[in-house]
């Protein structure tokens, strides 16, 4: 620790070839070091304990726990039921930073109320929190009704500007087929389908993002109208299996992984997790977990079944999405064939 601590005390700069004199540094970290984001973690890690240790101000999660925050560098996401909790939560971790010396941002920082009728504002340091109808968190939309349509149009118009920004790959001749595919999977359809194994879809959704995926395929083929090709003979072409069984591939794939992960685990907590609250009188909306249970059911299984095989890598192995492809094997398997419709 006195290593450290001297390591980040004093300074030298290099001036006309020749090294200053040390000088003493109050505030700030290394720029480029190693440690630097190790020590900022330990930091964060430090003030998010102190701020809500031992209080039940989050979301139920389990019978005795509660899911306080969701971390990931300084990507903080409190949760609460009650305004109340959260307001005294942002006071609590606000307080603590400042210990650190570091302070949070009102102006980065967004209030986002899913199922709550109280109105009653959140503050800090007498400003008040802009709230918002959806938010940006690593990556992915998440929105006030808890679907994935925000999510599905912001990654199609991101990877509608990395297949413009690759237009010149496309229009090469001295790239054969084949290298422009796997450029196309790897920096156009990996953005499109970033987060898909949590997307709540739905027939219109899937349209939107097929149709994207089709006309990119066309435009590497060079098939412009009124030139006719049939979807099937343009995946038949490309390499390529619809957007919808890709979705699927990527989601059982993550859920093999996460139910391989120890149980304390809240990635493979949340599987399992029933919210709180009172669903609407009427038909219950679709959700990601009712879709799973359904694919699940059609391939004549329960879930207890499904977690002994994901606990197996080799009994999942031909199930995976990596693993799809060069196992054709699996593809005669009638779990794969009710999971992937083949």
């Amino acid at each position: 620790m006195a290593i450290i601590e001297q390591l980040y005390a004093t300074c030298q700069v290099i001036h006309e070839g020749k090294l200053t004199d040390p000088f003493q540094v109050q505030t700030g970290v290394r720029q480029g070091c190693l440690l630097s984001s190790t020590i900022f973690l330990m930091v964060v890690d430090w003030i998010m304990r102190q701020s809500t240790a031992n209080q039940k101000t989050g979301i139920q999660w389990t019978f005795t726990k509660h899911l306080e925050d969701l971390n990931f560098a300084d990507d903080i996401s409190l949760l609460s039921h009650r305004q109340q909790h959260a307001q005294e939560k942002l006071e609590r971790v606000a307080t603590e930073a400042e210990k650190t010396g570091l302070q949070i941002n009102t102006e980065k920082t967004e209030l986002l109320r899913i199922n709550n009728k109280q109105q009653d504002s959140v503050r800090l340091q007498q400003e008040e929190i802009k709230e918002v109808d959806k938010f940006t968190y690593l990556g992915s939309v998440v929105s006030k009704d808890g679907g994935a349509d925000d999510d599905i149009k912001s990654r199609t118009n991101k990877a509608r500007h990395a297949f413009r920004t690759l237009q010149s790959i496309w229009r090469s001749s001295a790239l054969s087929l084949h290298n422009k595919i796997r450029i196309f999977n790897t920096n156009v359809k990996s953005v499109l389908l970033y987060g898909s194994e949590t997307w709540r879809t739905t027939k219109t959704n899937r349209n939107i993002l097929q149709t994207f995926v089709n006309r990119c395929l066309r435009n590497i083929l060079n098939i412009r109208w009124p030139d006719v090709i049939s979807n099937e003979d343009l995946w038949r072409r490309t390499n390529q299996t619809s957007v919808e069984e890709d979705i699927k591939k990527r989601k059982w794939g993550w859920i093999g992984h996460t139910m391989r992960k120890p149980p304390s685990n809240a990635t493979r907590q949340a599987l399992d997790w029933n919210p709180q609250g009172k669903r609407k009188a009427g038909r219950p909306r679709q959700t990601w977990r009712r879709s799973t249970d359904a694919e699940v059911k059609a391939a004549g299984m329960t879930w207890a079944e499904l977690k002994r095989i994901f606990q197996n890598r080799v009994r999942w192995r031909p199930y995976a999405p990596e693993r799809s492809q060069r196992h054709k094997s699996s593809k005669s398997n009638p779990l794969y064939k009710s999971f992937f419709h083949e």
